[in-house]
């Protein structure tokens, strides 16, 4: 009950801007986001997809949610992260 309550609360916060897209296998060359906040999330190969879900939002999935560093992810720029049951991470990316 609670999981779904701030999921919602987290949608009416940042409104998906970018209409939805087939999340996509990452590969090196091709990742959203900078070296440091890959590093923080465990590395590239950590990532099984990542998707753009608003302006200032990005919506990453990961092979292990173990391996991310929530404080490292403060440190590289990232102010908001949320993550969900199945390795799920909401990145807030601007404001």
């Amino acid at each position: 009950m609670f999981e779904k309550l701030q999921r919602a609360f987290w949608k009416a916060l940042t409104p998906d801007l970018i209409a939805e897209t087939v999340a996509a296998p990452v590969t090196a060359g091709e990742a959203l986001l900078s070296a440091d906040v890959l590093s923080a999330l465990g590395g590239v190969d950590n990532l099984k997809s990542q998707q753009r879900v608003a302006l200032t939002r990005v919506r990453v999935q990961l092979q292990d949610a173990g391996r991310l560093d929530a404080l490292a992810l403060k440190a590289a720029g990232v102010p908001g992260v949320m993550v969900l049951a199945g390795g799920t991470v909401h990145l807030i990316t601007g404001l």
